[in-house]
């Protein structure tokens, strides 16, 4: 997996790769976006010994509780279960990754890299085979993902070049203007993102942070199932924020 994904070449502040050693083998795998508690008892009552997410439980330079790190560590162990963790390598990984997914999802044609996150692109841009309007992509995306998103709809009405990071990527707003995009698409945003593309004249539609992630643990669990046989559930945990 640290191959495939170039987990080592990526730099980012999660500790990307096997974060707890569980089980010495793995026969069933759970597949999840966040490392919580919640995720671990259904994986166990799923019956796996490895889960894998796109939030891990180690990062570097952030204030996690250490108390709370602990648990989750001593559940998977007394589980004897084993996480693997992959954060920026999956959101970019032109074949698995989250934004790749999203873009096949949508059918995107001259797909490119796009969206510049510490000196790297980590999402991917395109155009739609027909213009459409950000409330009709939006229920497009409601529809794939199960989502309910928020259309901030200051830009023209008829997208037709649309750029794409997942999870909380709105800092990308001002490379969509530069490029010249019709609409960003991305999980969630701050406050002031409201603001600002309403004065730049840009089409919004945040999708959910975790309903934009779902899509790269699942393509690794299809690679998975069809290159090693082992089975893999998608552990769903909704996050409602």
């Amino acid at each position: 997996m640290n191959r495939r994904l170039s987990v080592r070449k990526v730099r980012d502040s999660s500790r990307n790769g096997l974060q707890v050693k569980g089980s010495d083998e793995v026969a069933r795998a759970g597949l999840a976006v966040d490392a919580c508690i919640g995720t671990f008892k259904k994986a166990k009552k799923a019956g796996c010994d490895t889960v894998i997410v796109h939030h891990g439980i180690f990062w570097r330079g952030k204030g996690t509780d250490k108390g709370l790190t602990l648990k989750r560590v001593k559940f998977l162990k007394r589980s004897r279960m084993s996480l693997y963790a992959v954060h920026l390598p999956l959101d970019l990984h032109p074949v698995y990754g989250n934004n790749i997914q999203l873009a096949k999802m949508l059918k995107l044609s001259g797909v490119r890299k796009f969206g510049r996150y510490h000196g790297i692109d980590i999402g991917y841009s395109g155009r739609l085979r027909r213009p459409t309007t950000a409330g009709a992509l939006a229920r497009r995306l409601n529809h794939c993902l199960g989502t309910d998103s928020i259309v901030l709809g200051f830009g023209k009405r008829q997208i037709r070049s649309v750029g794409i990071v997942s999870g909380g990527g709105s800092s990308v707003l001002y490379e969509t203007r530069q490029k010249g995009l019709d609409c960003l698409i991305t999980g969630e945003a701050p406050h002031h993102v409201y603001q600002d593309a309403k004065d730049m004249g840009l089409n919004v539609i945040l999708a959910g942070h975790y309903e934009t992630e779902t899509l790269g643990v699942k393509a690794l669990g299809k690679l998975i199932e069809d290159e090693y046989g082992i089975p893999c559930v998608f552990i769903e945990d909704v996050t409602s924020i």
